[in-house]
């Protein structure tokens, strides 16, 4: 249906009529027209050059009415899921990954503070320079313009989450969220607890069309407090969603498995093993990816790329048209066929 902005100016339409019954210009003198044949050529064209100036007055009018298209929803149905995409945008992502080669005879800071990260900013040339974050940006990017029927949401967290993009399958809009995380430096404060709920409260009173995914992008655990755990353990299995965890490994970390066996239960105190273990209790969907370099993260992404293919259904919003160019375009149409005309119009006999 077609909507107008200022429907009324339609009631000016009855003017568009006024060419039909307008005399013509300067008559040329002829001889007496009743010892001519009747000419249809002549009155056909003579009604063709009535109607376009009908016309072009009346596209005129409703153009000025300002009509358009409202927008309106579209049931598609492709292969892919729906991912909220949660990216650590902490201060440790602006460093390096655990794979860096070290400056020789350079004494390795210990901790996350200031001199730490100077220094791993400042190691030799032998390691890639691109931070961890950067990289995890341009391999989302790849990643969610190869996937167009998946419904991408995203936040960024770092003290306390930011929600930056609800759900779309709009490309465009999902890498400029993905650029947006580079903005800025982060804090150095972790909080995943915060941003796994608020991740998952994208699917609150969602129907489920398809496979759920929340692909948290981080190079920290943290450690949750019961209340937190149960929060979101109680989440993930009312929305039945994925986790994902792309673990990107700092120099400093032990891993994820590295002394998880420990008979001393050392592994408990690391905030990495700690959030790993909890992810594995959920009782839902599951896959730790750790990665020291950005050909590990790649293959991460190439993984779920593979997997997460099953059908999904969704509603798509097509947005709202301007029909009044449409309108503009034909009536200049009918204007320059009246000025051919003109041009061609015998002013007197020779």
């Amino acid at each position: 249906m077609i909507h107008f902005d200022t429907p009324w100016l339609l009631a000016l339409l009855p003017l568009a009529l006024w060419p039909w019954w307008a005399r013509a210009g300067q008559p040329v003198r002829n001889a007496w027209a009743a010892l001519m044949p009747r000419d249809r050529a002549s009155d056909a064209l003579q009604r063709l050059l009535k109607g376009a100036a009908v016309l072009a007055l009346a596209l005129l009018v409703l153009a000025m009415a300002g009509p358009y298209r409202p927008e309106y929803t579209v049931e598609r149905v492709g292969q892919g899921a729906e991912i909220v995409v949660v990216l650590d945008r902490s201060r440790s992502m602006d460093q390096g990954f655990s794979g860096a080669r070290l400056a020789a005879g350079v004494a390795r800071p210990r901790g996350t503070g200031p001199e730490a990260l100077d220094y791993y900013m400042s190691l030799s040339p032998g390691r890639s320079r691109d931070a961890k974050g950067k990289v995890a940006r341009r391999l989302l990017s790849a990643f969610a313009a190869s996937r167009p029927d998946d419904r991408f949401g995203m936040v960024v967290f770092s003290t306390l989450p930011m929600r930056v993009l609800e759900f779309t399958q709009k490309n465009d809009v999902v890498q400029a969220a993905i650029d947006a995380g580079e903005i800025g430096r982060g804090l150095s404060e972790t909080n995943i607890g915060l941003a796994l709920l608020e991740a998952l409260s994208f699917f609150d009173d969602r129907p489920y069309t398809g496979s759920r995914i929340v692909m948290l992008v981080s190079d920290g655990g943290d450690h949750l407090d019961p209340a937190t755990q149960e929060r979101i353990a109680l989440a993930a299995r009312k929305q039945r969603t994925a986790i994902n965890w792309f673990y990107l490994r700092s120099a400093n970390s032990p891993g994820l498995t590295a002394g998880a066996d420990d008979p001393l239960g050392a592994a408990d105190t690391v905030p990495e093993h700690q959030l790993h273990r909890f992810f594995q209790s959920l009782g839902t969907p599951y896959r730790a990816y750790e990665a020291d370099n950005d050909q590990a993260l790649q293959a991460a992404i190439d993984d779920v790329n593979r997997l997460e293919n099953l059908p999904i259904t969704y509603l798509d919003t097509v947005p709202r048209r301007d029909l009044s160019p449409w309108g503009h375009a034909i009536a200049l149409l009918c204007v320059l066929l009246l000025w051919g005309a003109q041009r061609l119009e015998i002013r007197r006999w020779a």
